[in-house]
């Protein structure tokens, strides 16, 4: 959907001048003549860039930007002030109240509207901009030839009948070369060149110069213009496409760069004089070079439009009333953001040594004229953007090495990690075998040890049964060891097969397990019905027999033994636990009990292998969930896990 502008001017020929431009650029626009036709449209439309006069027929543009940001559904709309007001407090009054842009009058159309693309993070048309082309020619016949032959290879083409039409389109949609004509109507193809490359946005674009010329000054003239290649009108398009080609072949070998601020528009070069007539002239004079001048009577202004919107060159008067023009240099230079901007001293008098000691660039006199600060300016400013260039080729370059070190890191990690769990996989297959062994080399001893020990113990004396019955009792709490260590290294491997499990059913299971194990003993056991969770039914059935085993265990000495098993709400999970009023244990100890053979209760009072717990958190952990257990000694204790979704 095409994005809509409010264009509010008085001026007939402004509004159409503005929706035009945007109108070739795909947007829509909404016109309003003044500031009670604006307010009916803010309640009618729905903005998402506003271009207002400040200068309104009927109330003030500054009112309707106030009005727009306390709009329950314009407050975000991207706002750009017109104004005939250059001086520094108009755009200070503009800026505070909250304009993203202020742009003097006479304005360029296209920079107005790249402008506004750039406010609205808008991307770039669709297409290859490498494989598209500006021509700028006068020549109606010249152009439709040239652009059939681009067109025939494959490139996008746009074309302009003047430099000045020219230099907007390439604005609103920067190209991925120029053709432009020597001789045209208005600014001529080199100054045509010169703007390209004063403009961030737009000065790596290749540049051919068409000429008629023969001579060869007016060559060194075209290549000291900026062009990157010229083609004489009266050879061959073949020769045009060929050298357009090699051009873009070396500006597709260039780092694609990022540029930084805002590169559309023309350059700000503030102004700071207290003479009202020269700034004037100043002001007429770089608007014919193609920078927007601002104009600061005072230094108090001058500081503070810098602190609003950063300025791309500044000018100083040596001799304002109020202040020194080098003291005004020096607190520039102390702001952090400032102290790359170029800075030129005009005075009377020879103070350049002064003036640069102080932090400015440069001195120019002022008896030396316009001209000299005019060359001056497009001087510093053209050698600001080579340092800027050669600043972000440094940062790139750095963030290119720093993305390699990633990736260097990355394969290292990989690397580690793949040997890693190459090992961790050959350890595993060393614990299953020794699972084997133990199962098979160590159950075997220990039954034949039981066995006979439970067929000699009739045959002797009363004394050498009781020796030998002990043996018999050891025996067997080494086979159940064993099993132990069995069930922990079987929840240590292989994979978990999850299914949706009755937990419900799984605990009265294991408690009838223990019932018909333990007939004679009486406890009351409560299950909550409908427990479900999706895990391995095999593994949490043995966290349930662990769980449920030691609550019948610990409750051996209570009066009324009772055991409790169900959920219940844990932050954002459902918690299973079982609840018994057993022995209980100081609930900051809880850790040890599982680390494996941690114990907080004699093994002659309560008999076990101190693995079971260890056991429970292998699995839970396995599962993705967490266990942990509350108690109070006398008072019983409860064990808790999640199995939370996969």
């Amino acid at each position: 959907m095409a994005s809509t502008v409010l264009i509010v001017d008085d001026s007939l020929t402004v509004r159409m001048d503005l929706h035009e431009a945007f109108e070739q650029e795909g947007f829509r626009t909404v016109l309003c003549a003044g500031h009670a036709e604006a307010l009916a449209a803010l309640d009618r439309e729905q903005f998402d860039v506003a271009v207002l006069d400040v200068r309104l027929p009927d109330g003030d543009g500054l009112d309707l930007l106030r009005r727009l940001r306390g709009h329950r559904r314009h407050a975000d709309v991207a706002v750009l002030l017109l104004s005939s007001e250059a001086e520094v407090h108009d755009r200070l009054r503009g800026l505070r109240t909250g304009a993203d842009e202020y742009v003097g009058k006479p304005y360029d159309a296209g920079a107005v509207v790249a402008r506004s693309r750039e406010l609205l993070h808008a991307t770039a048309p669709p297409g290859d901009a490498h494989r598209s082309v500006l021509v700028i020619d006068d020549s109606l016949t010249f152009r439709e030839e040239l652009r059939r032959a681009l067109t025939a290879e494959g490139y996008e083409v746009f074309t302009a009948a003047s430099g000045e039409e020219g230099l907007r389109v390439a604005a609103a949609r920067p190209p991925g070369a120029i053709i432009v004509d020597g001789v045209l109507p208005g600014i001529d193809g080199a100054t045509v060149i010169r703007r390209v490359r004063l403009d961030a946005a737009l000065r790596n674009v290749p540049c051919l110069l068409l000429t008629a010329s023969d001579d060869y000054t007016t060559e060194l003239q075209i290549l000291d213009a900026g062009a990157d290649a010229f083609v004489r009108k009266q050879e061959d398009l073949a020769v045009v496409l060929a050298k357009l080609a090699a051009v873009l072949r070396k500006s597709a070998s260039a780092l694609p760069l990022p540029t930084a601020g805002s590169p559309l528009g023309p350059a700000k070069v503030l102004l700071v004089d207290a003479d009202s007539a020269y700034l004037e002239a100043m002001s007429g004079l770089l608007h014919e070079d193609g920078y927007e001048p601002v104009l600061a009577r005072c230094a108090d202004d001058a500081l503070a439009m810098l602190a609003v919107q950063p300025a791309d060159c500044t000018i100083i008067d040596l001799h304002l009333p109020e202040i020194d023009g080098r003291e005004l240099c020096d607190r520039i230079r102390s702001v952090p953001g400032l102290r790359d901007m170029p800075i030129i001293v005009v005075g009377v008098a020879d103070a350049l040594l002064e003036c640069l000691a102080a932090g400015a660039d440069d001195y120019v006199r002022r008896a030396d004229g316009t001209g000299t600060l005019r060359a001056h300016i497009r001087a510093h400013l053209r050698r600001q953007q080579l340092h800027d260039e050669n600043r972000r080729i440094r940062d790139e370059l750095l963030r290119r090495e720093m993305e390699a070190a990633e990736e260097r890191a990355a394969r290292k990690y990989a690397e580690a990690r793949a040997q890693l769990v190459e090992e961790l996989e050959w350890r595993n297959k060393e614990l299953e075998a020794f699972s084997g062994s133990v199962s098979h080399d160590l159950r075997s001893p220990l039954q034949t040890i039981l066995s006979y020990t439970e067929l000699v113990i009739p045959e002797v004396d009363p004394e050498s049964a009781q020796q030998l019955r002990r043996v018999y009792a050891a025996a067997q709490r080494m086979n159940a060891l064993v099993d132990a260590l069995l069930q922990l290294a079987r929840a240590n491997r292989g994979q978990i097969r999850r299914t949706r499990v009755d937990v419900t059913a799984l605990a009265e299971e294991v408690v009838e397990e223990l019932r018909q194990r333990d007939p004679v003993r009486e406890v009351a056991v409560t299950v909550t019905p409908g427990m479900r969770a999706p895990c391995d039914p095999e593994l949490v059935r043995a966290v349930l027999v662990n769980l449920v085993g030691n609550a019948w265990k610990f409750t051996t000495r209570a009066s009324d033994p009772a055991i409790d098993i169900g959920t219940a709400p844990a932050g954002d999970e459902v918690a299973f636990y079982v609840r018994d009023n057993g022995a209980g244990f100081p609930t900051d100890q809880a850790d040890q009990l599982f680390r494996p053979f941690g114990r907080l209760h004699d093994s002659r009072d309560y008999p076990g292998t101190g693995i079971g717990l260890t056991t429970v958190q292998r699995i839970i952990d396995r599962h993705g969930g967490r266990v942990w257990a509350e108690s109070e000694p006398g008072r019983g204790a409860t064990f808790a896990f999640t199995l939370p979704e996969p």
